[in-house]
């Protein structure tokens, strides 16, 4: 028979945290495994009447074709709310994009041709790692120390081979929690320079800092123009409303923005005018602030709960903001086996094949997410948890 397949998505396989939804449905397993906003601070209420007042006054727009680009008037404010923060200068222009999700994609469209190399952290966000597989890229990972990226590893890398594009979450990492320190940003751009490479800074968790100094974007310091910068109003308003956005140098920026045209035409008019609206009738900051203190208590319930009931054996992450933590276990454990024990024992997290470019090896890491559990079935999942990997 006629192969069916191309053969960039011949080796792909469906995310094994989606597909772990499907098991999760049973609403008696605790998970840890998703990644999601707490539902708690949707503003369902504000949404509805910002929705109602849009087809009243504007249903026409808000259902017609939109520009590529983005609604000029969400452009305008994403552009001056990052000029504000410092990441970007006023010469410099934002496209809206469908999620962050699509930023990634339409970089790797205009950037990596096949078989270029992806260096990407180790461990790493599996929509990214996906991502990048589905261009037939060739991914080399590079350890996450304690301090982010090990820089000292990757210029190893670098030495050998011809790396096309960096991808790193520097803050608040997904899965680690792990935030990437200044200096290492400094130097990583300094790198870039050096070895000819972009880099791709997804950061869809940067506002979610409940501890810790801020620490300076990796594209609020780009004089060279080597920087993608990847945003989104996922965790911090919707992620079902997909609005996220991007900033890069101009050629870039352009060519991603025609490369969008053949993807989706345009991120939807009336989910860009939501949040538009939302974000200038209500306030954003506090809505941030709201989030920051939630997932600031989650996480220290969960700590709390960990630092009791796990064995000494079992180390994790302390992130400073984010929604992630990352566990490491003694190389005698196999993260997916511990999965399959813990939905056993109705507790479910990520194993961590998932978050690596080599998904058939065993590892015997693992993340947990907080945000989206109460604080009761936190320290009573942990506690199951717990005692999963003491009889492992």
């Amino acid at each position: 028979m006629t192969k069916i397949f191309a053969d960039r998505a011949e080796g792909l396989s469906g995310s094994a945290i989606r597909a772990t939804f499907k098991l999760l449905a049973d609403p008696t397993i605790i998970s840890f495994a998703g990644g999601a906003p707490s539902p708690d601070l949707f503003p369902t209420g504000e949404l509805e009447e910002i929705s109602a007042r849009i087809f009243r006054d504007n249903g026409v727009k808000a259902l017609q074709y939109g520009i590529t680009e983005g609604y000029g008037p969400l452009m305008d404010f994403v552009k001056a709310r990052m000029v504000k923060q410092g990441i970007i200068k006023d010469s410099d222009s934002v496209v809206i994009t469908t999620g962050g999700q699509q930023v990634i994609d339409l970089t790797a469209r205009a950037l990596v041709n096949e078989g270029d190399i992806v260096a990407v952290e180790r461990p790493s966000f599996v929509g990214g790692l996906n991502n990048f597989r589905s261009y037939n890229a060739v991914l080399v990972d590079v350890p996450v120390a304690e301090d982010g990226l090990d820089l000292d590893a990757f210029e190893d890398i670098l030495k050998k081979r011809r790396v096309r594009l960096l991808y790193t979450i520097p803050t608040f990492q997904n899965p680690s929690g792990i935030t990437m320190s200044l200096a290492k940003r400094r130097r990583l751009l300094e790198m870039a320079e050096k070895y000819d490479f972009f880099i791709l800074e997804d950061n869809p968790y940067g506002e979610l800092r409940y501890r810790g100094e801020e620490v300076p974007t990796i594209k609020s310091m780009d004089e060279k123009g080597r920087v993608i910068y990847a945003g989104s109003f996922s965790k911090i308003l919707s992620p079902g409303l997909r609005v996220g956005f991007t900033s890069a140098r101009t050629d870039i920026l352009e060519k991603m923005a025609v490369i969008k045209q053949i993807v989706d035409v345009h991120t939807p008019v009336l989910n860009q005018m939501i949040a538009y609206e939302f974000i200038t009738h209500y306030d954003l900051d506090a809505h941030i602030q709201k989030s920051r203190e939630l997932y600031g208590h989650k996480c220290a319930v969960m700590l709390d709960a960990m630092d009791k009931s796990f064995p000494d054996y079992c180390g994790y992450t302390r992130p400073e903001g984010g929604i992630f933590l990352w566990c490491t276990l003694p190389e005698r454990f196999d993260s997916q086996e511990l999965f399959n024990r813990g939905v056993e024992n109705k507790v479910a997290f990520v194993p961590g094949s998932s978050c690596m470019i080599d998904l058939n090896k065993k590892y015997s890491e693992f993340r947990l997410n907080y945000s989206n559990s109460s604080d009761e079935n936190i320290v009573r999942g942990i506690n199951i948890l717990a005692d999963v990997i003491k009889n492992y």
